[in-house]
């Protein structure tokens, strides 16, 4: 049964605000943006805007998640090489999403953070994706077979987070290359 009333309202009025936001984060920065910005793009008071979310951490958290939807649905059939490379790529197009990013992974050490249980989850999903392309990989004979693939997986993710910093701080560091570095490491000669 489709959902009627105020709740389906509730709901369509809440992706748009993610969306404005992801788009404004996007466009202008997460220290640059103020929720105010957000709540007048959608004909909202700055209280009206949060009577959707539980907090400012909240919204943000959700942002974040709309934005790995966002990209999960850029690339359905994802390849491990070339997609990771190419959300790489939006990642240096949209620099205030990948401080949001960074800010919000330190914060969610804090288990009543908003963002503690959706790093977890969010790294499960991304390893177990990691892991089938590995192994498929590895019975393929075309990646190195030495390192198992749960652990080829936690390295991937390590390196796209840590070249993530690596670039917030230093615009020049390229964050596709170090990528395309380890996962030419692992490919086997010949």
């Amino acid at each position: 049964m489709a959902k009627r009333g105020p709740y389906r309202k509730g709901e369509a009025k809440r992706a748009e605000i993610l969306r404005a936001a992801l788009e404004i984060f996007a466009d202008e920065g997460y220290r640059g943006t103020s929720l105010r910005k957000v709540a007048a793009r959608c004909d909202l008071s700055l209280p009206g805007i949060m009577h959707y979310f539980e907090s400012k951490e909240d919204l943000l958290t959700q942002v974040l998640r709309v934005r790995d939807e966002t990209e999960r649905a850029r690339h359905p059939e994802f390849d491990l090489v070339e997609d990771t490379l190419d959300v790489m790529r939006q990642g240096m197009r949209t620099p205030g999403l990948v401080e949001l990013f960074v800010s919000m992974a330190a914060s969610a050490g804090d288990p009543d953070h908003p963002a503690h249980d959706f790093f977890p989850r969010r790294y499960e999903v991304l390893r177990k994706a990691a892991v089938e392309h590995l192994q498929k990989a590895m019975d393929e004979g075309t990646i190195r077979t030495d390192v198992p693939a749960e652990r080829l997986a936690v390295l991937l993710l390590a390196v796209a987070d840590g070249i993530q910093l690596q670039w917030l701080a230093d615009r020049s560091v390229d964050m596709q290359q170090p990528l395309a570095d380890v996962l030419n490491l692992l490919r086997t000669p010949g």
